[in-house]
């Protein structure tokens, strides 16, 4: 049997559009892991840990010679950018050299870690090959990011991603619809909307809130004061966050396996299309091609 030198700690997450990715895990599980609403990282085999440098560089190297035509590469898990940038730069320069065909590396990125690089480390990482990131902010609104325990502000949250902008670096930023229940939902859309507007990413995707293993750790995060939003609720939540947007060339989606309703579009250009498709959800949802609950796995 021939030796395979690559090795995973399940379970191993990626986004949607790096279906198509080589996936290396560099490290594994999450640097914060605090936050209420995700179960992602919370198994005891997923406790942050780095992968050695030399193993994953053997990875690269085996990757080279037994794959061609390699054109992306995620770097897993749920933090890479945790990492120093001299040991990002070392994976990032092993990539160019061994998989000379990859044109975009990615992976997930919280704000604080991007507080932790200068502006010339994350220059230099976007030159190195790092060109696109995806950013939880899960919501604009302080108060919210409180109640999950997110560690981070709106205000840290509009500084990392602006840095990233300037230095090249491609945003993918998400919001959790339903994150802050009924009681905290407009403040939560409005200030979602805000942080978008004044950060302009790239990429900018709405999904659902999903507590697979219980409310119980969420709901202490907001001291009993979480009220569980229904679908009519989620959509009028949507439309507000949606109305409140002003971007220039975003491209977003709300099609998440998680969104009954899927939305996509480019705004500002298809923001009336878009609202008028969220009204006839909320006013007509018979009539607005909603997925079957039996389609969403959550």
């Amino acid at each position: 049997m021939q030796y395979i030198p690559v090795s995973y700690i399940d379970p191993v997450f990626r986004p949607p559009s790096e279906a198509n990715s080589l996936i290396l895990q560099v490290t594994n599980g999450c640097s914060w892991n605090k936050c209420t609403y995700c179960d992602m990282y919370t198994q005891p085999q997923k406790r942050f840990s780095v992968k050695p440098e030399e193993d994953v560089k053997k990875e690269i190297e085996w990757f080279s010679r037994h794959y061609s035509g390699i054109q992306r590469v995620f770097l897993a898990d749920g933090d890479v950018v945790a990492l120093p940038a001299k040991r990002l730069l070392t994976i990032l320069d092993t990539i160019r050299e061994y998989l000379p065909e990859v044109t975009r590396v990615a992976s997930y990125c919280s704000p604080r870690n991007v507080t932790r690089k200068t502006d010339e480390e994350l220059r230099a990482l976007r030159a190195a090959g790092l060109k696109q990131v995806y950013v939880g902010a899960e919501s604009g609104d302080d108060y919210v990011l409180k109640c999950i325990n997110k560690g981070e502000t709106h205000q840290s949250t509009v500084d990392a991603l602006n840095r990233l902008a300037d230095a090249g670096i491609r945003r993918s930023v998400m919001i959790i619809n339903g994150v802050g229940g009924t009681r905290f939902s407009e403040q939560h859309a409005l200030n979602s909307a805000l942080l978008a507007n004044k950060t302009q990413p790239e990429f900018l995707a709405a999904l659902v809130l999903n507590l697979p293993h219980g409310e119980e750790r969420f709901q202490k995060g907001y001291n009993g004061q979480f009220i569980k939003m229904n679908q009519h609720e989620r959509f009028k939540e949507i439309r507000q966050f949606v109305g409140a947007l002003e971007l220039k060339s975003t491209i977003f989606r709300s099609d998440h396996a998680s969104n009954q309703l899927v939305l996509r579009g480019t705004l500002g250009k298809d923001k009336e299309r878009l609202l008028q498709e969220i009204d006839l959800a909320i006013e007509h949802p018979e009539q607005a091609h909603l997925r079957p609950e039996w389609i969403r796995p959550f």
